[in-house]
């Protein structure tokens, strides 16, 4: 039987030679809830487009993987961001999504990064709210968001 030892956080990872290596979690560390697709791009190198003044609310960087899903159809995607011109709105899907998301869909964009599980109980992921032109409407930190609101 393999030996288990505690990690920070309570969580561990058993091994058989008794060595136990760090675990990491993936967890969502901000979110642009609702946003609408204004273009899809099928013949560009893939990523999404989004405008640089979402990225700066909700602490997203150029180039980092982000998970999308599409409140129109429930597709759910991941890509890597590529910063739009800023204060224009763009949430542009370039690349094989464009097949799965069109314009004026509803979307979350979800950014997501590994933590330690001890990180966990102090996260409190950023929200920002968008209204039909993709301007931000409110930010939030999640914690702060009644269970059941919708925004």
């Amino acid at each position: 039987m393999a030996k288990q030892r505690d990690l920070p956080g309570g969580f561990a990872m058993p091994s058989r030679n008794g060595y136990n290596k760090p675990m990491f979690i993936r967890a969502c560390i901000a979110k642009i809830h609702r946003a609408t697709v204004t273009q899809a791009e099928l013949n560009y190198v893939g990523s999404i487009t989004v405008d640089e003044d979402l990225l700066d609310a909700s602490g997203m960087k150029p180039f980092q993987y982000v998970n999308i899903t599409n409140v129109s159809n429930a597709v759910f995607w991941q890509t890597y961001i590529i910063p739009g011109q800023r204060g224009n709105g763009d949430i542009c899907l370039n690349g094989p999504p464009a097949r799965l998301f069109q314009p004026g869909d509803k979307i979350i964009i979800l950014a997501e990064a590994l933590v330690e599980p001890s990180e966990l109980p102090g996260l409190d992921p950023v929200v920002v709210f968008v209204d039909d032109k993709n301007k931000i409407a409110k930010i939030e930190h999640h914690k702060q968001i009644p269970h059941g609101a919708t925004g």
